[in-house]
């Protein structure tokens, strides 16, 4: 009873304070014009468009994105992402990788994740984006996450060109490579006991400003993967599966399938 007489009231239990802060996410397209085997591709056209637009427009439709910006070091792109209407800022010329490109948007922009978004990828799905994004959520001791398909053709198993990846039975990164891992002694040789690295990114801004600065190892200079300089450098990579088929654009002949593509898909449209 409180002194006045009137019956007391008690208190709520002390609770729990959870952040409302929303993780600002930002994605980041490394669009080059220099490609041995493509100079230019992230200007080709592709139904009407140029790639980097494709790119750019299915990527502003992840839920966990709030901003998208492409990364270059060519003024042509540059002029072209404006004139869609997208948001660019011009890069040096001497990033070795397109996560030292990311590296350098970091340390101009305040984001909590960057998500790497491969610019030859213009049906890159948006909910593959979003699984990479939620890897990396909650989990501060994670520095990278990443996706991985299990593989369907045996061709892909040998060959040098599908990065491979093995993980712990909580899904962190233990190798990547361009051989097939694991060596199955008793496989038959079916590819469904292989899974290759589907080439989408998200780091913690702190772990991309100090990206630079890290020792390159054998490893990666044996393989020639740059997510290897972080497993090497005792970084942990997230790595979750996905259904997503990556549809990269290397050469003018795969453009070339992909305006079929959409020239079919299109027809079809028509039709209905």
């Amino acid at each position: 009873m409180h002194p006045n007489g009137n019956q007391s009231h008690a208190f709520p239990p002390p609770c729990m304070i959870y952040s409302v802060v929303p993780t600002r996410i930002l994605g980041v397209i490394p669009a080059r014009f220099a490609s041995s085997r493509f100079p230019g591709k992230a200007l080709a056209r592709l139904a009407g468009k140029p790639m980097v637009q494709h790119v750019y427009e299915r990527a502003s439709l992840a839920r966990y994105i709030r901003d998208v910006i492409v990364a270059t070091d060519d003024e042509q792109i540059a002029a072209e992402v404006r004139r869609f209407g997208g948001q660019v800022r011009m890069t040096s010329r001497e990033h070795p990788s397109g996560t030292d490109r990311v590296a350098e948007i970091a340390s101009a922009e305040n984001y909590d994740l960057f998500v790497n978004i491969q610019g030859d990828e213009p049906l890159i799905d948006p909910e593959a984006i979003d699984a990479a994004v939620l890897a990396v959520l909650g989990d501060e001791s994670v520095s990278m996450g990443t996706l991985m398909k299990r593989m369907a053709d045996p061709a892909d198993v040998n060959n040098p060109n599908v990065v491979k990846v093995v993980t712990t039975l909580t899904g962190d990164a233990i190798y990547f490579s361009r051989s097939p891992i694991p060596y199955n002694r008793d496989s038959n040789g079916d590819p469904g006991s292989y899974f290759k690295h589907v080439g989408l990114y998200v780091y913690r801004r702190e772990f991309l400003l100090c990206y630079p600065d890290l020792s390159i190892g054998p490893l990666e200079n044996a393989e020639r993967l740059e997510q290897l300089r972080a497993l090497e450098n005792g970084y942990r990579i997230r790595v979750i599966e996905t259904d997503y088929e990556s549809l990269g654009v290397d050469t003018p002949e795969d453009l070339e399938r992909l305006n079929q593509l959409f020239a079919n898909v299109a027809g079809v449209v028509a039709q209905q």
